[in-house]
Formats: C-alpha cells, structure tokens, sequence
C-alpha cells in the first residue's frame, strides 16, 4: 500500500490546494484573484506544489489578454477512503481528491458488535473498491463514528450507543491497517461537513446540522469550520432533557430527547400503539414483520394512518422545542435536518418549524430556513473525505 508523504509546505500552498479541490481545475491567473500573493510570489508557490506531486498541470486555460495561463489541478490519481459507521450500517466510499465520490457502498452492521467486528467489515468493503480497479491504495482515511470522539486523539469516549468502544484506538488502529493517515470525527461532524461540501449548506458560513437516527446530535459550523468544543463533545443534543423526569436514557439520566424521539424511541412507540390497537397499520405491518422501525412509522404516516402521524409530529415538537433554544443561542444562517429518521420527511420537517418559528425570536428566525439534507447517505462519507483532505492539505 502506498502513503501520501507529501504536504503544503506553508498556509499559501494549504489555501492553494483547498480551492482546487473545492473548485477544480483552474488557472494560475484566476488562482491568484483569490489569494492575497504576487505574481511572482503565487508562480513560486505553485511550482513548489507541482514538485511535490499533489498538484499537476492540466492544458492551457482560456486567453485572458497576453499569454495564456496554464490550468492547474490536484493529482488525479490521489484517493481518500470515506467511512461513516451507523448504529445500524457502514458507509464506505472512495473519492478524488476534489471530493468527487468515485465509488460506494453499504453493508447493514450493528455497532454494538464492537470496533474489531465493525473494522473487519470496513476493510473488507475497502479492500472489495479497490479490487473493483477504483484506488491501487488510499492517500488518507476519514471516520466517522456515532458518539463522542476525543477528536486529537482520534478515539472514541463513553459512547453511550456504542458498548466496547470506549477508549479504542480507532486512528492508530485503522492506520496500520490501510498504511494511511486516517482522522476520526463524531458522524454528524461529518454529515455537516459533507452537506457543506456538496450538499445544501455549500453558501452558509454558520449553521446546524442535525441528525436524527438511532441517536440524536448537532454539527455546528462556526466561520465555515466545524465547531468542536474544548474535549470534542460539542453537539451532543440528544442528551438535552426534552421532558422532565421523563423516560430513563441510555446515558444514565432521564428524559432526555432521544429518548423519546430518535429511530429506538418512535420504534419503541410505534410497537407499543400497535400492541395497544391504536392503529391498525401499525399492528398489520407488526405482524408481517415481526418488529417495527423509523421506516414502517414513516409509511403508515404516508398511508394517512392517524397515530403514526401523532408520534411523528409529538416527536418534532419535542425536536423543535430543543431546536428553538439552539437558534435562540447560535442565531444561524441554517437548520438542516438529517438522519435515518428523516424519512419521515414534511411531516417531521413541518413539526420541527411550527416549535422553532413559535418560540425563537423574530430577529433569529426571520430568514432562517429550515430544510432536510440534500445528500442523505452520501453526506457522511463525502464529509470524511473532507476531514482528511483537510488534514492533509495543511501544512505539516
């Protein structure tokens, strides 16, 4: 397996690299229009680049005046591994290095079975893109994992869905394996970062992204950048008391909102109203089934069922009450909603803006829209290709 050795030598040649890969190919002259360098100064740079490898020269670019300027781009052949890990299923894609995702796929696996399992099957999809002929190897890894990371480290701490994996070296571990740089983020870090990417927040510079799935949290990007907090636990809103006293919660503590509202909880409701003949939807899809998840809620709600749209809209009150206190505090340009859960579409999405338009003030809500992601899966992956090539396209 190969390893990428080489990176920018300085913040000029990081700022250079990161607008190729968030812009693409372009040119010397159009590249100094967006950095603060002289002529002289930028051709130095971008030589240095171009010696380095991480860079190529890619044919002329369009006559501005005088003599043509050469286009410039990042190396085609780097490739970064993407990999989101679920409660419930693994992510794993491989992309360019402008992010582009070259090839994906997903495999169902309960996290629950502990780093060593859930490892195997990440390497094993891994190793199944490269033999498809997508990468001879990985130039860097990004990992996304649903609970607390202790982001310097890369490792993940007290996850309260995830038993067995507190403390695991998940960096220094996944490294050896690939023979690759590889960071590790909390997944809906990364979700953000890829709905920055690629996805619905590409414009907006402050705003939360928040998943709903087996569990519940909040990215927040502050200034373009994903805001972490001191120890990395920045986010963590389904542990926000929702409802007084209320259900007891995985963390130890009670009433917390994902408790009441995350895939576990509807899942948990939704069997509960079938077994209590609340809605015959619910009981017939039970019964064929054998269980009920965030997906049959989802399509009894579409078939007009009566309960399956109160629990979806209960928990988008609960959602949009925590929601409301958050854009009281941050006041951002953006709410987007994501997650397994998002299935339930405008249902939920209706629910979670009556509770944040009702409650926040006027001056934070007045142009904020609140809107479902763009990328569904693909925004985890995509933004874990983001996390390492940022590492990576600093300087060292």
């Amino acid at each position: 397996m190969r390893r990428m050795t080489a990176r920018p030598g300085n913040a000029h040649q990081a700022r250079l690299l990161k607008l190729l890969r968030d812009g693409g190919p372009n040119s010397r002259a159009q590249l100094g229009d967006q950095v603060d360098l002289s002529r002289s100064k930028l051709a130095v740079e971008v030589d240095r680049l171009l010696e380095t490898g991480l860079v190529v020269a890619d044919g002329l670019a369009a006559s501005r005046g005088g003599r043509r300027s050469h286009n410039i781009r990042l190396n085609p052949g780097l490739r970064f591994l993407g990999v989101d890990i679920g409660a419930t299923s693994v992510d794993v894609a491989v992309t360019n290095a402008e992010l582009e995702t070259l090839g994906h796929i997903n495999h169902p696996m309960d996290v629950r079975e502990g780093p060593v399992a859930v490892f195997e099957q990440v390497l094993a999809m891994a190793a199944k893109l490269k033999a498809s002929g997508l990468a001879e190897g990985f130039d860097g890894a990004g990992i996304g994992v649903p609970g607390p990371v202790r982001f310097p480290e890369g490792v993940p701490v007290a996850p309260p869905i995830m038993p067995g994996w507190d403390g695991f070296p998940v960096r220094e571990a996944l490294s050896q394996e690939l023979g690759c740089p590889v960071m590790v983020d909390n997944d809906v870090n990364l979700m953000a970062m890829g709905e920055q990417h690629a996805g619905v927040a590409r414009t907006v510079a402050d705003f939360l992204c928040v998943k709903i799935g087996t569990g519940i949290g909040c990215g927040i990007v502050v200034g373009g950048e994903v805001y972490r907090g001191t120890t990395g636990s920045a986010g963590d809103i389904g542990h926000i008391q929702a409802v007084p006293d209320g259900r007891p919660c995985a963390c130890g503590n009670r009433g917390c909102l994902e408790a009441h509202f995350s895939g576990a909880a509807l899942a948990r409701d939704a069997t509960e109203a079938a077994q209590q003949g609340l809605s015959a939807e619910l009981a017939s899809r039970l019964e064929t089934n054998g269980g009920l998840t965030a997906v049959d809620v989802a399509a009894a709600a579409a078939a007009g069922d009566a309960t399956a749209l109160d629990l979806i809209r209960e928990g988008g009150n609960r959602t949009g009450q925590v929601i409301a206190g958050l854009v009281s505090f941050f006041n951002p340009g953006l709410v987007v909603i994501g997650g397994g859960v998002t299935g339930l579409g405008h249902t939920l999405l209706a629910a979670i803006r009556t509770q944040v338009y009702r409650q926040s003030l006027p001056l934070a809500t007045g142009n904020l829209p609140i809107v479902l992601g763009e990328l569904g899966p693909a925004a985890g992956v995509i933004g874990a290709a983001r996390l390492i090539s940022d590492h990576l396209f600093s300087p060292a």
